[in-house]
């Protein structure tokens, strides 16, 4: 399976939860508000022998009257209609942005045409109820009774023609995220969303404050830090500004 990472740059976010484009050879840490967190936002395509997988869509940012998703996705010459897949982990709007866009008309759409998405129904029902400033709920409603949306409930595994992806509900950085494995032979692509979001965390005891349940988010860090050393995982980082894919 080939793993491409889509980067959409450096930010910093604060309390106010907003992302801020940072510029890691101009800018200062050190001159944003105190407790500003630098990350790095980067959804991944997962190309098999019969699927072009999109792991979570970013911050849905326009750049020149189209989602910089897809305008990252064109420069690997891989065109919107040919994604057959969406996995959401969750739906903050920094991994649900690009979910829809708006059409000339300027309604909503889904930003992937030809593609099923993948979504927990209780993180869409969670989503709407709670609302701005952490979901975008104008963005998300086209999912409600799309026929394009596969509604997940609970964890569970799905088995296609060359691979198969288990998931499950973790309740640690928000109270409905999901993690998945995509296993094919004896590959496994772990992609842990923001309950694993960087490799640091990953080595230390690190609990967050941000995270709905951090203890839990730690503790399952390591366990799978310790599984992934096992069986020889490939790790995904959806926050790492240096490192996103992490082979053991």
């Amino acid at each position: 399976m080939q793993i491409i990472p889509l980067s959409e740059g450096n930010f910093t976010i604060d309390k106010s939860k907003i992302f801020v484009p940072f510029n890691l050879e101009a800018d200062q840490l050190q001159n944003r508000p105190i407790g500003s967190l630098l990350v790095e936002v980067q959804p991944f395509v997962i190309i098999t022998e019969k699927d072009v997988i999109l792991l979570d869509t970013g911050l849905g940012f326009p750049v020149q009257n189209n989602l910089q998703l897809i305008q990252n996705l064109q420069a690997k010459n891989i065109q919107p209609e040919q994604v057959t897949k969406v996995w959401m982990s969750h739906l903050h709007k920094d991994h649900a942005g690009g979910i829809s866009k708006k059409n000339h008309l300027g309604f909503y759409q889904l930003s992937f045409p030809n593609a099923l998405y993948y979504v927990q129904k209780e993180e869409f029902t969670y989503a709407m109820d709670t609302g701005f400033p952490s979901y975008m709920v104008e963005e998300m409603e086209v999912l409600h009774q799309h026929p394009q949306v596969q509604w997940l409930n609970g964890n569970g595994r799905l088995a296609f023609n060359d691979y198969e992806i288990e998931y499950e509900i973790t309740g640690a950085h928000s109270p409905y995220h999901q993690i998945c494995r995509i296993k094919k032979a004896t590959q496994t692509i772990f992609f842990g969303a923001d309950d694993a979001p960087q490799l640091q965390q990953m080595k230390s005891r690190f609990m967050a404050k941000y995270d709905y349940d951090g203890k839990k988010a730690m503790l399952l860090r390591q366990q799978w830090w310790q599984e992934g050393k096992e069986q020889k995982w490939t790790f995904l980082f959806y926050h790492d500004i240096s490192l996103p894919i992490y082979q053991m």
